[in-house]
């Protein structure tokens, strides 16, 4: 399960970087800005996408009991 959060969280980052890349490349020949800005709207919608479905799959492993919160450890008053 570590794993595959692990592997979620980067590829959220992959897609976070993807969009930026899409957004600060500069003008090149032939290029439509149209094109860059649907590049990196879809980017950032895979981000958004990637995001939920790990929410989901984290939600969905604490109610199968695959994982359990442990909270922060209670010390002395």
């Amino acid at each position: 399960m570590k794993i595959l959060v692990a592997l979620a969280f980067l590829a959220i980052l992959a897609s976070l970087g993807s969009a930026l890349f899409f957004m600060m490349r500069g003008d090149r020949e032939g290029e439509d800005d149209r094109v860059r800005s649907r590049r990196m709207a879809w980017s950032l919608a895979l981000r958004v996408g990637l995001s939920v479905t790990l929410f989901l799959c984290v939600l969905a492993a604490w109610k199968l009991g695959y994982i359990q919160p442990s909270g922060l450890p209670a010390g002395p008053r």
